[in-house]
């Protein structure tokens, strides 16, 4: 029996949500989540959770299961979501979709990543400390220096990837590239994927409105909930690094939700970039 995972990627606000009820419900599958914001528990509103009736239509995998508090890596997401999908294969099932923007989290689902050293809980903390009192831009400059090939790349204002790849070298005493086998890991089911995309102008009029509809929807009280937890790595993110930005009294209201929409089109434009090196996407123009 063919077994095939059908994985639904995109940028942010281009629809992939309702696009993949509709595979799902085709196929008879849940959806699976690949959203590196969505699985933290209490990150309702600024990362688009599907609403009641979209979780009520098809089961959903893998949105708000993790808590804030805690660390969660693109590594546990692999094994976690390929044991997700062999279990459900084992049952029966001979297409499943996922979905999801998060281009590390797909990437690890189809090609696998490196084994790479244990992470030290202490050294992260400090890292973060030191994030908090230096900025990023200190941050990345240090990991230029002790890891150019890292440096070169990944978003380099990606706080999460740049703490990530300073912990590894203290911890490990080599620079993170030294891991990196480069060897795709073979899987025991057919991928393929499918690239949503719309015209530029309607695809950030849509995150504008989304932004607008976010702060109507109660963001601002969402992440004033969020405080105490504020250092947290999941938090490290589009729309509520701004907020925080806001209810410290740095910036004005307006401000805030204008550099939420800004950076939220910045991000699906690195989303875009990512994908179209991949020749194996079938793209739909929704």
């Amino acid at each position: 029996m063919k077994r095939r995972l059908v994985i639904i990627l995109g940028p942010t606000a281009v629809g992939k949500t309702d696009f993949s009820i509709g595979k799902a419900i085709e196929y008879g599958s849940p959806v699976i989540s690949c959203d590196s914001r969505q699985i933290y528990k209490d990150m309702t509103i600024g990362t688009a959770v599907p609403d009641a009736s979209q979780l009520a239509a098809v089961k959903h995998y893998f949105i708000q299961t993790v808590p804030v508090t805690e660390a969660y890596t693109a590594g546990d997401y692999e094994r976690d979501a390929i044991a997700l999908v062999r279990k459900l294969f084992s049952e029966g099932h001979e297409n499943l979709v996922m979905t999801g923007g998060s281009m590390f989290y797909i990437d690890a689902v189809c090609n696998g990543l490196d084994d790479l050293p244990d992470g030290d809980p202490s050294v992260r903390a400090g890292l973060w400390d030191r994030l908090e009192a230096e900025g990023i831009d200190r941050l990345s400059e240090e990991l230029r220096q002790r890891d150019p090939e890292t440096y070169s790349e990944i978003d380099i204002k990606n706080s999460q990837r740049v703490i990530r790849a300073l912990e590894v070298s203290f911890v490990s005493g080599r620079p993170l590239s030294s891991f990196k086998t480069r060897t795709r890991k073979a899987r025991d089911f057919e991928i393929e994927k499918i690239g949503l995309t719309r015209p530029r102008e309607e695809l950030y009029s849509r995150i504008d409105r989304r932004v607008l509809s976010m702060m109507k929807a109660g963001l601002e009280d969402e992440v004033r909930s969020l405080i105490p937890f504020r250092n947290c790595q999941a938090l490290q993110t589009v729309g509520y690094k701004e907020m925080f930005e806001y209810l410290d009294g740095k910036i004005p209201l307006e401000e805030a939700v204008r550099l939420i929409q800004r950076n939220t089109r910045h991000y699906a434009k690195r989303q875009l970039t990512w994908w179209r090196r991949d020749p194996a996407i079938n793209w739909i123009n929704l």
